[in-house]
């Protein structure tokens, strides 16, 4: 079980819990931990930095990066992110998976097309939803759990409020200057999913096209 798996299941597994949400494939329960969520202590530096952190999410328009995804059994995968700001997000791994994950501002859709199998859920019970909206606000209706400050780097975990059941997300941006650099996925059932971004380029030209929503193949097509 602890073995690398990188056939077909094994990135299937590991894409769900990590950028769609379990909600995704019917799987999203209410879990006792999400309830005991409780915002973090900040100090003026802290609420200084977070201010910072918001100042930059808000100002990425598009993002194109390469990632490198592990999840808790240690199945690795790779592949593309593309982030259009606000709503739309697609996620494309390397083969052999033909797995996709598409944000259109409405719902995510997760299409297997070697199973030619497509399955919807609402955009807002994506754990990345903070991340797609208009305005990214690290207050309100989202909690800072965590915030931790190291040498040139940043580390805050967040939960939306109203919707912690739609898991936890732990950022790690770099400082000076800030970039994006990792994020950590704790879902409805506990499952944590670990993406690292490379390569990302910020600011670029995305077309429409990819993020068209997946449709299924007809049968005889």
């Amino acid at each position: 079980m602890l073995k690398f798996d990188l056939t077909r299941r094994g990135v299937i597994r590991a894409g769900i819990g990590a950028l769609a949400s379990t909600a995704v494939l019917g799987a999203l329960t209410a879990s006792a931990w999400a309830k005991k969520v409780k915002a973090a202590i900040l100090s003026d530096q802290d609420k200084a930095d977070v201010a910072r952190i918001e100042e930059y999410l808000n100002g990425i328009t598009t993002m194109r990066a390469k990632f490198q995804q592990v999840d808790a059994a240690g199945n690795i995968s790779f592949g593309m992110i593309y982030v259009r700001r606000p709503g739309f997000l697609r996620v494309q791994y390397d083969p052999p998976s033909q797995v996709i994950l598409v944000a259109d501002s409405i719902a995510v859709s997760y299409y297997d097309a070697e199973l030619n199998q497509l399955n919807q859920a609402p955009l807002g019970l994506s754990p990345l939803w903070f991340l797609l909206r208009d305005h990214v606000s690290l207050g309100g209706d989202v909690t800072v759990t965590q915030f931790e400050r190291g040498p040139n780097a940043f580390q805050i975990g967040i939960v939306q409020t109203d919707e912690p059941d739609a898991g936890t997300v732990t950022l790690v941006l770099g400082d000076k200057p800030l970039e994006l650099q990792q994020w950590t996925i704790i879902d409805s059932k506990g499952q944590e999913v670990r993406v690292a971004l490379y390569n990302a380029e910020f600011g670029v030209k995305l077309e429409n096209k990819l993020f068209r929503t997946p449709e299924k193949k007809r049968k005889g097509s």
